[in-house]
């Protein structure tokens, strides 16, 4: 359905002024569970088109066993020129600045509505982002999507990715005391419930978790999604009818209400977690459970670091990658983990 010209106007007018162009070009958005399988293919033709410029970072890809006898893959970026193997050493032998002690890492799970949003082997364009400019080994985690593997398929697989990292630390030249979490959208909302699972079972040290407009709570928009006039508004970006559809066919069905290691926000016990950055978008639907998210970390004696991006929504660097709105936003979320990662006098 497409949206009226007025409709267009009021939302436009909201819109951060250097985004109206991309906002008024967006493409029309469709439901991609009805056929999941063709949608993911129009992802992957799209960044098949547009490879990544991998510039100084090379990757390798590993196989982690499943106890099903399934494999988990991962991959791991790191740049050219760093420490390897935890030798200190790089490929061609010489000692570049900084060898002889590993690198930080950031497992880096992906978004899609736990879905979609899979890179191609070695095509990840914020791995290879980060990998460049924090520097740090950049593992990517292409955990089981929905709606074939429902909770908790996903996230324990990201799960057992950091107790891989951190088990693998010295092979892979990481520093088993500066390990992140990040991940946009699904993505945040894995890095959170990843973070709680840690806490939980005593497992690696996790020293940050980068939380990207994260979709951290099951009842957004739980409301507004069953309005029929929530279905004329604003149906070329991310809506709370979107929002639900993907609970939907991430929860096991017949799911009332999600587990805390699903949806972080469900958590009754904040304390002890690893600082956060929370970064949202105004006109995100999840932006509210975003900040509120943010403040029970605060009231838990957690430190947290949070950013709004005025007229934004959600994704909207996907569409105005080239804006000053964009890209100050992904500089100071870079910034954030490099803080993180190489704190003063670390």
């Amino acid at each position: 359905m497409s949206v009226p010209p007025e409709m267009q106007l009021r939302s436009a007018m909201q819109v951060h002024p250097e985004l109206v162009p991309a906002f008024e070009s967006l493409p029309p958005s469709s439901d991609p569970y009805a056929d999941i399988e063709a949608a993911r293919e129009g992802v992957h033709k799209m960044l098949a088109a547009f490879p990544a410029d991998r510039t100084g970072v090379s990757s390798e890809r590993f196989e982690i066993p499943r106890a099903d006898g399934s494999a988990l893959t991962v991959e791991v970026y790191r740049p050219e020129g760093s420490a390897d193997t935890g030798t200190g050493q790089d490929a061609r032998g010489a000692a570049p600045e900084g060898a002889g002690r590993a690198l930080p890492a950031v497992l880096h799970f992906h978004g899609g509505g736990f879905a979609l949003g899979r890179s191609l082997p070695g095509q990840d364009r914020a791995a290879i982002a980060l990998c460049r400019e924090l520097p740090a080994v950049v593992l990517t985690v292409e955990y089981r999507l929905a709606p074939e593997h429902r909770y908790p398929a996903g996230v324990e697989d990201c799960y057992r990715a950091l107790e891989w990292a951190a088990e693998r630390a010295a092979d892979l030249g990481i520093d088993p005391a500066r390990i992140a979490l990040t991940g946009r959208s699904a993505g945040g909302g894995l890095s959170a419930a990843v973070a709680l699972m840690a806490r939980d079972r005593g497992g690696p040290a996790i020293v940050h978790q980068s939380l990207y407009v994260p979709d951290v709570d099951d009842r957004v928009g739980a409301d507004e999604a069953a309005s029929d006039a929530e279905e004329d508004v604003e149906t070329r970006v991310t809506t709370a009818r979107d929002i639900q559809r993907a609970w939907r066919h991430y929860l096991p069905e017949g799911t009332a209400e999600a587990e805390a290691y699903a949806a972080a926000a469900r958590a009754t016990d904040l304390s002890g977690l690893p600082p956060a950055y929370v970064l949202v978008c105004d006109l995100d639907p999840l932006r509210d459970a975003g900040l509120a998210y943010a403040r029970r970390l605060m009231d838990a004696g957690v430190p947290v670091t949070v950013r709004n991006v005025p007229g934004a929504w959600h994704g909207f660097e996907l569409f105005a990658p080239d804006t000053r709105v964009a890209k100050e936003m992904t500089a100071h979320w870079t910034g954030q983990l490099r803080e993180a990662l190489y704190p003063v006098g670390g």
